[in-house]
């Protein structure tokens, strides 16, 4: 893969060399909670991005009997929320699963419900299995199915619950827990009691989820969507509506991104998600940029090329991309479509400025696996 090898012994580096009276200086202005900028200029100062994470992989097939399990051992009553949470192997120690994004498999019972509660940290689900679950977000209750993605968005109420008659439901969490934490602004309250329904059952995706409609006569001045589900029977056949009259893009196939309805940008102030559409036999080119992902593969199977290394990947399987890290996918039918899910920290990297990439030339726009 071509990389920039640049050398720290430049002009405008710091190449200071210890000496005696150097480290004493050093050990001087550590008795005062000061240091000298030199020593630690080159590694705050990277050339270019650098991430702390580690592409990783999370297959379902493995994970799923522990994540039924969990239901056997507490009760969301005693966990709050039963969660199986994914981490990255260079992340434990902000229990993140990749940057600065957290995420996990929270499985309910038919009949069992988690109670209300709020946080600073913004939150999404992605539905992964199960019929009759639901959501309640400030009192708007969302009936929810299989890679349905749901936005609770930072501070509102909400709570999860699965009707009985259903059948247990397992999905996705993902939150910026670790980013709030890291800005040191999170906070956690819990609900007296259930919310009171303040709105018809489904309303916001009935109300905001049509064609190109919105309501006229309706006041929103939430910095988040309004629109709290958006389903999956109105996504896939708008990708395949989309591939008819719009060119492959070589890195990413036909790739949607879940916007506010209202605005056009992303769905919460500090995560974005998008769908993706990978064509048969899609084999995609290798690009990098900043920004953190989680993907799902909601359809088909497939492989991602992290960094040089491969990871194979069907329905249901989970894997992250760290910011910065060439990528490319692969579809590995050439009959069916692929469909990757993804959520990201786009909105904070956008909105700071922060965000470049860089695309592949060598190798006819391939990585070579090592």
């Amino acid at each position: 893969m071509e990389e920039n090898n640049y050398s720290d012994d430049v002009y405008g580096r710091a190449r200071v060399q210890d000496s005696p009276e150097l480290i004493a200086y050093y050990k001087e202005l550590e008795t005062l909670g000061a240091g000298a900028l030199w020593t630690v200029a080159n590694d705050i100062e990277p050339w270019e991005p650098r991430s702390s994470s580690v592409p990783m992989l999370w297959k379902y097939d493995d994970l799923r009997d522990l994540v039924l399990k969990s239901s056997e051992l507490v009760t969301p009553e005693q966990a709050g929320r039963r969660v199986v949470y994914l981490v990255n192997d260079k992340r434990k120690d902000v229990s993140a699963a990749v940057g600065w994004l957290y995420t996990g498999i929270q499985v309910t019972r038919p009949g069992e419900s988690t109670s209300a509660h709020r946080h600073r940290a913004s939150a999404l689900r992605f539905i992964m299995e199960g019929e009759k679950g639901y959501t309640v977000v400030d009192g708007n209750k969302i009936m929810l199915e299989v890679n349905d993605f749901v936005i609770t968005p930072n501070s509102t109420w909400h709570e999860h619950g699965v009707e009985e008659g259903g059948k247990t439901c397992i999905w996705q969490d993902g939150l910026d827990i670790p980013l709030v934490n890291a800005l040191e602004a999170n906070d956690y309250a819990v609900y007296d009691g259930k919310q009171e329904l303040v709105k018809p059952l489904n309303f916001s995706p009935i109300t905001y989820g049509c064609a190109g409609l919105i309501p006229a006569d309706k006041t929103w001045d939430k910095p988040y969507s309004p629109l709290f589900k958006y389903s999956w029977k109105n996504v896939y056949p708008a990708l395949l509506e989309a591939q008819k009259v719009n060119e492959i893009n070589p890195f990413d196939g036909i790739f949607m991104q879940y916007s506010n309805p209202l605005t056009g940008g992303h769905v919460m102030q500090t995560m974005g998600a998008a769908m993706q559409l990978l064509p048969a036999g899609f084999k995609g080119k290798a690009h990098k940029h900043t920004g953190s992902f989680v993907y799902q593969c909601a359809k088909g199977k497939g492989y991602t090329i992290i960094n040089g290394k491969r990871f194979d990947w069907k329905e249901r399987d989970i894997f992250c991309v760290p910011s910065w890290a060439w990528h490319e996918h692969h579809n590995l039918s050439e009959t069916e479509d692929a469909c990757l899910f993804n959520f990201n920290d786009l909105p904070v990297i956008e909105s700071l400025g922060l965000f470049q990439g860089r695309e592949l030339t060598e190798n006819k726009g391939h990585q070579e696996i090592q």
